[in-house]
C-alpha cells in the first residue's frame, strides 16, 4: 500500500485534491474499480483518508493534515458551518523551504508587542539577507537575538517590539542568520 499511497500523495500535492476512482486506476495500474474500492477502504480503515457526506475523499492522516472548517469571528459572534471546507497541512502552511527551515524556542519578552511570547516556537528560514521590517535571528557583536531589522543612515540595527527595551546598534558586527516565518503557540 505504501507505493500506492506515495502516488496518491504526489497527485494531491500537484493538484491540491485527491484523485477519483479512474485517476487512481491510472496511478496504480489497477484494471478494475473494485481493486480501487478495496484500496480506498483500506486507506479509510487505517485513517489515511476519509469520505465526506458526498462520498468524496479528503485527506486525514495521509499528509498530516487537519480539517479546516472555515473562519471564526474574533468580534461579534456569527454562525459557523461545521461542514468540512478543506484541510490544511501545518508543515506546508508554516514551512516553504524545508531544507532551510528550523524551529527555535523563544526566551525573553523583547518581542511581546508583536505577539511573540516566551515559550513560543518560531519557525525560521536560514537567510543571510533580509528586508527592513523582517523579524530576524541575528548575531550582533557576538551574541544572538531575535528583533526587527531596521535601517537608519545606511546602517542596519535591531529594534525590539517592547517599549521597555532599547534598539540595538552594533558596535562591531550585525550578521543575519535567519528570518522568522511563523510563530507557534500551544495553550
Amino acid at each position: 500500500m505504501d507505493s500506492y499511497k506515495q502516488k496518491i500523495i504526489s497527485f494531491y500535492q500537484k493538484h491540491r485534491r485527491l484523485p477519483g476512482y479512474k485517476e487512481i486506476m491510472e496511478l496504480t495500474g489497477f484494471k478494475s474499480k473494485n481493486a480501487v474500492y478495496k484500496l480506498i477502504n483500506k486507506m479509510v480503515e487505517v485513517g489515511l483518508v476519509q469520505k465526506d457526506a458526498q462520498g468524496r475523499l479528503t485527506p486525514n492522516r495521509l499528509l498530516n493534515e487537519v480539517p479546516m472548517l472555515g473562519l471564526v469571528e474574533a468580534g461579534i459572534p456569527t454562525m459557523i458551518d461545521d461542514e468540512l471546507t478543506d484541510t490544511i497541512n501545518l508543515d506546508d502552511y508554516l514551512i516553504v523551504h524545508r531544507d532551510e527551515s528550523f524551529v527555535l524556542e523563544v526566551k525573553g519578552d523583547s518581542m511581546i508587542d508583536e505577539g511573540i511570547k516566551e515559550g513560543d516556537l518560531v519557525v525560521v528560514e536560514k537567510k543571510k539577507n533580509a528586508r527592513e521590517g523582517d523579524i530576524v535571528i541575528a548575531r550582533v557583536d557576538g551574541g544572538w537575538t531575535m528583533k526587527y531589522l531596521r535601517r537608519k543612515n545606511g546602517k542596519n540595527y535591531l529594534e525590539p517590539a517592547n517599549k521597555n527595551y532599547r534598539p540595538i546598534y552594533p558596535t562591531e558586527e550585525l550578521e543575519i542568520g535567519a528570518v522568522v516565518t511563523g510563530v507557534i503557540r500551544k495553550y
